[in-house]
C-alpha cells in the first residue's frame, strides 16, 4: 500500500486532534481520532477503559486498531501519546503513512491541558513536574518514530498545518 495516511503522534496536549481537525476543516482531509474511535468500538470512555481493563488492555486496543486500519482515501488520524512506545504500532504506521511527531514544551502542555479530566496516565499527577518527567521518558521513543518533527509552542493550528503539509508533501488535498 502506498503511504497516504499522516499520523500525528505526541505527548498528550501537544496539538493532534486540534491538527487534525483543522486539516479536515480547512482542506476537507479525512480525520480520524484514535481513542475516539477506541471509545465508540469498547462503547466507554478511555478513562473507564484504564479503570476497569488497565492501561495493557487499552494499548492491545490501539495496536488491533492500528492492524487493521487499511482504509483506502487518505486520513489524517490523531493517535493517543502512548501509541509509539510499542514499536509494534509504529511499523504498522510506516507501513502505512508518514508519521508526524508533533511536539511542544511541559509548560504548553500543562496549561493546555490542566483543566482535563480525561487523561487516565495524568488524572492524579497533573503538574507540570510530572508532565516533563513522563515527557523525557517518552521523548526517544517519539522521536525514532517519527518520520517529521513539527513544534507547537506558540503557534496556531495554520501555522502548524502549513508546516505538517509543506513537510510530508501533502498539498491538503485528499490524495
Amino acid at each position: 500500500m502506498e503511504k497516504r495516511h499522516i499520523f500525528l503522534i505526541g505527548f498528550m496536549g501537544s496539538g493532534k486532534s486540534t491538527i487534525a481537525n483543522y486539516l479536515y476543516k480547512k482542506y476537507g482531509m479525512l480525520q480520524l481520532d484514535m481513542d475516539q474511535y477506541i471509545e465508540k468500538e469498547e462503547g466507554r470512555s478511555v478513562s473507564s477503559i484504564f479503570a476497569q481493563e488497565g492501561e495493557a488492555y487499552f494499548r492491545k486496543l490501539e495496536t488491533e486498531f492500528l492492524k487493521s486500519f487499511d482504509e483506502k482515501e487518505a486520513f489524517v488520524v490523531s493517535c493517543g501519546g502512548g501509541v509509539p512506545m510499542n514499536e509494534r504500532n509504529v511499523q504498522e504506521m510506516r507501513k502505512k503513512g508518514i508519521i508526524v511527531l508533533l511536539h511542544a514544551q511541559p509548560e504548553t502542555i500543562y496549561q493546555r491541558i490542566k483543566n482535563s479530566h480525561h487523561r487516565p496516565l495524568l488524572e492524579n499527577n497533573m503538574t507540570e513536574s510530572y508532565i516533563e518527567n513522563l515527557m523525557e521518558q517518552r521523548w526517544a521513543v517519539y522521536e525514532q518514530a517519527a518520520d517529521v518533527i513539527v513544534t507547537t509552542d506558540h503557534r496556531n493550528a495554520e501555522e502548524i498545518s502549513t508546516e505538517i503539509l509543506e513537510k510530508t508533501k501533502m498539498q491538503g488535498e485528499r490524495v
